[in-house]
């Protein structure tokens, strides 16, 4: 395998970002300010991070044209394409909004540390490397270095029992979930010979795709499927999703939700294409079509019955991710049959949730003062008369997560079930999917009611930031502009061409 200077410029976003987070380690380390300070400012480290995350989404951009024609670099371990370049800048903004939220909040509750700065730009890099993954082995470094860095940020608020709880059970079942990826790469590897997914591929197509129809092979790829379900939290892989956001910082939850999904929905539709692409391992019996369906609509379902139940505003809005999450695989079901115009549906999807997602939980984060986080649906009573700004931009942010026009979150869903209903047999799928997303309107509008209908029982003490008010800026302008205007972005997310397709 050779690293020539091709391959490296052409792994440029994944480098600059792991580069980055290591830079931002050396300037806590050497800084003056004391490392264990937890009271110290660290301002410089969220803008040199900041800053990297911006050079990373250049280097993303400036590969797009090239990116046309897709490219296996380092053996084939790694696809270059637009695919994976338009989740790249997905995850990219993800991490922005988090550093920009992360700051103030920090502050406010008196444990800000530079590490932190820096595990969010590895948790970015292992994303990074786990989108670009054409081969299962780099499928699974990538996924663990992202799950590791998210395991020391949930936890990273030393003195809550509740952070290093979360982070204690997501670690446990983290674990778990990778130990049945590793199984089912052996079981793979072990049935077939290779663990690149463009050779997979062509195995399905040729000859030999009789192979992969072998009780070890099928039960390889069901552990492969589970693992990755782990990280999206579809049900019934979803137990540490409520109890992990809870508990861990408000803005690592927002990263959770918004790179950690993306990243987890980029490497199923790769996988699934470039590797499960034939139509016998689809909709056959026991085809991944088939279990995804059934898990799109466990999903939806438990998720927004179980978010009717919350009084919680964290604790609603996991729910609501778990929920969105089978919104999103209704997607990949479609994409079984209609290819490349599903993939774009998709891609928009998680652009809109990202944004929607981490902007609801920026607000749950600018709400509280230390001590006194204001996670309650009583809490938020009144918060229109004392802070209408704050309010509005909760408001768009709800709806959108609803699917109400003109938001981003009305297009996303209107995309993928338009999608979805082209295909012959999946009309009871999206039925299923659109009951699921008139339920969710009753707990978002619960949020509503009380900040516009309700009077406030006590004052509110908002984190003054401008990092933070910047970030919900951006997330409540981006959810209306992609909602105002869906059409660039779904053409763009349409020529995201993929390798092996």
């Amino acid at each position: 395998m050779s690293f020539d200077s091709a391959q490296l410029a052409l792994s440029l976003p994944l480098l600059v970002v792991a580069a980055g987070g290591l830079l931002v380690l050396l300037l806590e380390a050497f800084s003056g300010t004391p490392a264990r300070d937890e009271h110290g400012g660290r301002s410089y480290l969220a803008v040199a991070a900041l800053i990297t995350l911006a050079i990373a989404t250049y280097a993303a951009v400036g590969q797009w044209a090239e990116a046309e024609t897709p490219k296996a670099i380092y053996g084939g371990m790694f696809a270059v394409d637009r695919f994976a370049l338009f989740v790249d800048v997905v995850l990219f903004a993800g991490a922005a909004l988090a550093v920009l939220l992360a700051g103030g909040f920090l502050r406010t509750h008196r444990f800000e540390f530079g590490e932190f700065y820096a595990l969010v730009l590895l948790g970015t890099a292992g994303a990074v490397m786990l989108v670009h993954a054409n081969d299962l082995v780099a499928l699974f470094i990538g996924l663990e270095t992202m799950s590791l860095a998210v395991y020391v940020l949930t936890g990273s608020w030393r003195r809550s029992a509740r952070s290093s709880e979360a982070a204690m059970k997501y670690f446990l079942v983290g674990a778990f979930a990778s130990a049945l990826l590793v199984y089912g790469i052996a079981l793979v590897y072990g049935t077939t010979g290779t663990t690149n997914l463009s050779s997979l591929g062509g195995l399905a197509k040729g000859t030999g795709g009789a192979v992969m129809q072998e009780p070890l092979f099928l039960i390889g790829s069901f552990l492969i499927i589970a693992g990755l379900a782990f990280k999206i939290a579809a049900v019934p892989f979803h137990m540490w999703a409520p109890d992990a956001y809870e508990g861990a910082p408000t803005p690592v939850t927002a990263f959770m939700a918004a790179a950690v999904k993306a990243a987890g929905f980029a490497t199923i539709v790769r996988l699934f294409t470039v590797a499960y692409g034939r139509p016998s391992l689809t909709f056959g019996a026991g085809g991944w079509a088939s279990i995804c369906a059934v898990l799109a609509i466990l999903t939806m379902s438990l998720g927004n019955l179980a978010a009717l139940r919350q009084d919680n505003v964290k604790r609603m809005l996991a729910w609501s991710s778990i929920a969105h999450a089978g919104y999103i695989l209704v997607g990949v079901v479609a994409m079984a049959r209609a290819g490349d115009d599903a993939r774009g549906p998709i891609l928009y999807y998680l652009l809109a949730y990202t944004l929607t997602t981490a902007g609801s939980f920026g607000v749950v984060a600018w709400i509280g003062s230390r001590g006194d986080e204001r996670q309650n649906v009583d809490d938020w009573a009144g918060l229109a008369a004392r802070h209408p700004a704050a309010a509005l931009a909760m408001t768009v942010l709800l709806l959108s997560l609803g699917g109400f026009p003109p938001t981003a979150g009305f297009f996303a869903k209107f995309y993928i079930f338009r999608v979805a209903l082209s295909q012959p047999g999946l009309i009871s799928l999206v039925l299923i999917a659109i009951a699921n997303s008139l339920v969710s309107v009753f707990y978002y509008l619960r949020v509503v009611t009380a900040m516009y209908f309700r009077e406030a029982h006590r004052p509110f003490a908002p984190v003054r930031a401008s990092g933070m008010t910047a970030g919900l800026i951006i997330a409540t302008v981006g959810t209306l502009a992609l909602g105002l205007a869906p059409g660039w972005v779904i053409e763009l997310a349409s020529k995201a061409t993929l390798l092996g397709k």
